[in-house]
């Protein structure tokens, strides 16, 4: 179960590794908290289609729909409402009924009844301070560790389902050392590094620990499609694709996670997010014993 805030997140953020899973028979679900309502239209060959300003909601789900079918994984939309990212010195405050303000416990309910109708035994999501700051990126952090926890729990949310636990739960990794290799083989081929200011302004004090690396190069191109399928969201000439495709697969050719919790021990670097959790009727035992407790647990407190 992949856990995103808002549609087109899903295929910027591991979606080689989705594509990957599910084209080997697992069972992959994408759950999407928000409907992406108060985005932008970030694709400057769209800006001003009538259409598309006249019911953006609605756009966004078709590309949703588009990007579910290329990356071939299942998908449920949590309910919530975008909470926007507001802009300003200072910052306005967020809409009423946005996701980001929603009590964290009608928030959580809501995604364990996914967790306990879906059954995972992997989770993926955003780290504690959201990948970036935007508020539905962190309230998707709270959320999905609020619901991992909860949901083997028979005394939490007793109606909303026959208790189910997660047994690892992971975060996307934004690995500096990734895009610092790309940058610096681009230069080595004569070509200019997209890179090079972003990369100036990256913390380098606030290194996240990769511990897991899935070789997903196969599926670079599902990834892509399916992030060109949120049409509104992303500009095909832009930085997204500037890389070139052999140039990533010879220099990076997975994708990277950090583990923050998991029921069964972690040994880094590992290869694939299944790892350690033995066959699915070993997993689905675990799953369901009650009274397990974490043996890894790598969780931080905010920066943002």
């Amino acid at each position: 179960m992949a856990v995103h805030a808002h549609p087109d997140d899903e295929s910027s953020k591991g979606a080689a590794t989705t594509a990957r899973y599910a084209a080997t028979n697992a069972d992959v679900l994408v759950v999407s908290c928000t409907g992406g309502e108060r985005g932008d239209v970030l694709n400057p060959n769209l800006k001003g289609d009538p259409h598309i300003e006249r019911d953006l909601s609605q756009v966004r789900r078709e590309e949703m729909k588009r990007a579910q079918e290329i990356l071939g994984v299942q998908h449920t939309w949590l309910g919530f409402v975008d909470s926007g990212l507001p802009e300003g010195d200072p910052l306005p405050p967020l809409p009423d009924g946005c996701f980001a303000l929603e009590p964290l416990d009608v928030t959580t309910e809501a995604l364990v009844r996914e967790i306990r109708r879906f059954r995972p035994h992997v989770m993926t999501t955003y780290d504690e301070n959201g990948g970036y700051p935007h508020p539905d990126h962190i309230m998707t952090h709270k959320v999905s560790m609020a619901a991992f926890l909860a949901a083997g729990d028979p005394t939490a949310y007793p109606h909303a389902g026959e208790p189910w636990q997660p047994l690892k739960l992971y975060y996307n990794a934004h690995n500096r050392e990734k895009y610092v290799a790309f940058g610096e083989a681009m230069e080595a081929q004569g070509l200019d590094n997209p890179y090079a200011d972003w990369l100036k302004n990256w913390d380098k004090d606030k290194a996240r620990t990769i511990t897991t690396r899935v070789e997903c190069s196969d599926y670079f191109d599902q990834r892509d499609q399916a992030l060109l399928a949120h049409a509104t969201q992303i500009d095909p000439d832009g930085a997204w694709f500037q890389v070139p495709r052999d140039l990533q697969v010879r220099v990076w050719p997975t994708e990277d996670f950090e583990a923050a919790v998991s029921y069964v021990p972690v040994v880094p670097v590992e290869d694939d997010l299944f790892a350690g959790l033995g066959d699915v009727a070993d997993a689905d035992a675990l799953a369901t014993k009650g009274d397990l407790e974490l043996v890894y647990d790598n969780r931080k407190e905010a920066t943002v």
